[in-house]
């Protein structure tokens, strides 16, 4: 079964971090067929000297050049329609995929017909891969992955791999301010795609205190709860768990101190 990776990087990205990140897809036991990377906008000469190390490296690794930053959702989208193949898998540029991530997933597609879209579990660590500091465990099987969806987003975006004729299905990558993942597996449910996580971890993600920031603010809230109200209007939740749901990310998003949520997210929103 063919697959492509669709990445992007920009400007504001770790030279160091992208090398390993595309490294550990690159070198995996089940090798792409195809990496599609987009560059949002200008990059520095040091993430430009990475990109070419790579081009001159894997015949299969396609470039496009964005003239300006437009941001993760878009270029996302972009990367994802310029894929050749029938499924497509996300990696993020600073994060470390482990080694037999692609043949686990690409076993899962073989061996069940009828998924559509194959996640894992990960591990989160600072500076490097050995400091551990948490793990965001979501649920394996379809039926638990859309009843936790009616809570929480149920799928680690970064590794994720889904069939396109899934992801068309379900009407394509839409930006939605920092949710776009969220939101197409909300559609993706609605359509009926079956959904399947593994239990190993598969990529291991790199965090610091300014993602917790990323998590908060009143932008972030208001696109939330614009999500939860997308699933009440459409009669995936009911006005109880729309409620609570809003309430909690008010608390977390809003009233919430950065340290304080840094805590809450590495102790508390991390589990099952």
């Amino acid at each position: 079964m063919k697959f492509s990776v669709s990445m992007s990087v920009y400007n504001g990205d770790n030279y160091e971090y992208f090398d390993l990140a595309l490294e550990s897809v690159c070198e995996q036991t089940l090798r792409p067929d195809e990496v599609v990377l987009v560059v949002d906008g200008y990059v520095n000469d040091d993430i430009n000297r990475v990109i070419k190390k790579y081009q001159e490296k894997y015949q299969n690794f396609k470039v496009i050049q964005l003239e300006k930053n437009m941001g993760l959702g878009i270029a996302r989208k972009v990367g994802i329609d310029a894929t050749q193949n029938s499924i497509v898998t996300f990696m993020d540029s600073d994060d470390i995929s482990v080694p037999e991530r692609f043949e686990k997933q690409i076993k899962i597609f073989e061996e069940n017909s009828d998924v559509g879209i194959v996640g894992g579990q990960i591990t989160e660590f600072i500076g490097d891969i050995s400091n551990v500091v948490g793990k965001r465990e979501v649920p394996y099987t379809d039926e638990d992955i859309k009843e936790y969806m009616k809570k929480r987003c149920p799928m680690n975006h970064v590794t994720v791999m889904m069939k396109k004729e899934s992801l068309n299905m379900a009407g394509g990558y839409i930006d939605w301010f920092c949710n776009e993942d969220y939101y197409l597996w909300i559609r993706m449910a609605q359509k009926g795609i079956v959904f399947m996580n593994v239990e190993e971890t598969l990529v291991n993600v790199r965090v610091g205190n300014e993602m917790y920031q990323r998590r908060g603010g009143i932008k972030y809230f208001k696109s939330e709860a614009k999500l939860q109200k997308y699933m009440y209007d459409n009669k995936m939740i009911g006005f109880g768990r729309y409620f609570i749901n809003v309430l909690e990310r008010l608390i977390l998003q809003v009233l919430m101190p950065n340290k304080l949520r840094g805590w809450v997210f590495r102790n508390f929103a991390r589990k099952k």
